[in-house]
């Protein structure tokens, strides 16, 4: 599934979304580039997919200024694996780290380890 709006911003589509294999560009994965882009790869300011990189990022790998995800990484990330200057997750590492294994100068979580 392909799709981008005529909108545009810039040079950037509005919507992009580029979803599963693509064999008319031979592509494996959708990558969709856009304001609010949703793919399996997706670069955007707004971003939502597998791989997602974005201002604000949704996904199983995001990375992004605020990250939401299995990993994310980012200066506000919350995720399974969260790193980042505030991470909350399951494992946090930051400044401001909360997490069931939160490491950095300032943890707190189930187990804290203050580093370095």
């Amino acid at each position: 599934m392909r799709y981008q709006s005529k909108v545009a911003i810039g040079s950037l589509p509005l919507l992009s979304v580029a979803i599963g294999p693509d064999p008319q560009t031979n592509q494996s994965r959708g990558i969709a580039v856009g304001v609010v882009a949703l793919g399996d790869v997706a670069i955007g300011v707004f971003a939502l997919g597998a791989l997602s990189i974005g201002i604000i990022a949704f996904g199983g790998l995001a990375l992004g200024v605020i990250s939401l995800g299995g990993v994310a990484l980012g200066v506000i990330a919350l995720g399974g694996l969260a790193v980042g200057f505030v991470s909350v997750g399951g494992l946090a590492i930051g400044v401001r780290a909360l997490g069931g294994l939160a490491i950095g100068p300032n943890p707190l979580g189930g187990m804290s380890i203050k580093w370095p």
